[in-house]
């Protein structure tokens, strides 16, 4: 990730296309399988929404191991509006620009602020095709966003070998005219 770049218009976009997905789902579908097998997709929305508040806890200066990535029991209607709420203290934990400069704690060490709300522009948009593709609906997702999230992923996870508590498995070969979401998928080791 070019650590020069502000993240967080990139990380707004991605918690848009969230929101949108959100929106899709019905008590219904919470108990699909996703392409991230250890979560259906209420587990998988809980971790989302966990991980926003997760990132914002790093922005008002804690510990991110002090938060767990995931919401609890939340109504099946509950959704959007826990999202909602991420989204708001997300966006005003990481106001101020010299937080992206600032030593910040990720779940993959301490990095600078910059690179830790990067690492969740990865994290929301490869979790938002997650969802996408348990809903089958067809929603159309961001490729910009993809292609962000693939440029942040190929630099923080070179595709040789991933050690323990790396929580994607090996790149997979990706067709060469794949689009963006599925060379992202591949890379993280999810079959498309």
């Amino acid at each position: 990730m070019d650590t020069a770049q502000d993240p967080r218009p990139l990380y707004l976009l991605a918690l848009d296309q969230l929101e949108k997905l959100i929106a899709e789902i019905g008590p219904e579908s919470l108990e699909r399988p996703t392409p991230c097998t250890e979560y259906d997709l209420r587990a998988l929305l809980g971790h989302v929404v966990g991980g926003i508040h997760r990132l914002a806890y790093t922005g008002e200066g804690g510990y991110c191991l002090d938060v767990a990535a995931a919401t609890g029991e939340l109504p099946d209607d509950g959704w959007p509006a826990a999202l909602g709420r991420a989204r708001a203290r997300v966006t005003a934990a990481w106001a101020d620009d010299a937080k992206l400069d600032r030593p910040t704690s990720a779940p993959w060490g301490e990095v600078p602020g910059r690179n830790a709300v990067g690492g969740y522009v990865l994290e929301t948009v490869t979790h938002s095709w997650d969802i996408a593709h348990a809903l089958g609906t067809g929603l159309p997702l961001d490729e910009r966003l993809a292609e962000a999230a693939l440029a942040i992923a190929l630099v923080a996870l070179p595709a040789g070998p991933r050690g323990d508590g790396v929580p994607f498995g090996p790149a997979l070969p990706a067709p060469a005219d794949a689009d963006p979401y599925t060379r992202l998928a591949a890379h993280l080791g999810r079959a498309a």
